[in-house]
């Protein structure tokens, strides 16, 4: 055996937290290089030709890129991503309206629902007349 053993002390806290400070500064790296270039494609206001010139300048140069796209541009990314979270809300919320079927009542279905009710014994004579003035008047 002519080989050297690695112990866990031969590589110090300081390596250690300096190799998890890169890793993190990578990841975060990574994840504003994608937010910026999903900025890019989702502003309406750039034409074909301005979402091109901007990726090829954050992707061929990517520091000088992003830090200038973020000194140019990067006040209106916060209202673009508010557009587009509303805009998702409310297609959201049409898609639950649609699903759900949630359509008002007619009067003759509450009428009915009503008389059920009646029926069953779950009301009385005079919350049924209460409840039928109700719905009619």
């Amino acid at each position: 055996m002519t080989g050297h053993i690695h112990l866990a002390y031969d590589y110090p806290v300081l390596g250690a937290f300096w190799t998890m400070m890169w890793i993190f500064l990578w990841v975060l790296w990574i994840f504003l290089l994608v937010r910026i270039l999903m900025d890019i494609f989702r502003d309406d206001d750039l034409n074909g030709w301005g979402k091109a010139g901007w990726c090829a300048f954050v992707l061929i140069l990517p520091f000088l890129g992003v830090f200038v796209y973020l000194l140019a541009r990067g006040r209106g990314m916060g209202k673009r991503e508010a557009q587009h979270v509303a805009a998702q809300q409310q297609a959201f919320d049409r898609y639950v309206r649609e699903t759900a079927g949630t359509r008002p009542a007619s009067d003759a279905d509450e009428l009915s629902k009503l008389s059920e009710l009646k029926a069953k014994g779950d009301i009385t004579e005079e919350e049924f007349q209460r409840a039928k003035v109700k719905i009619l008047g």
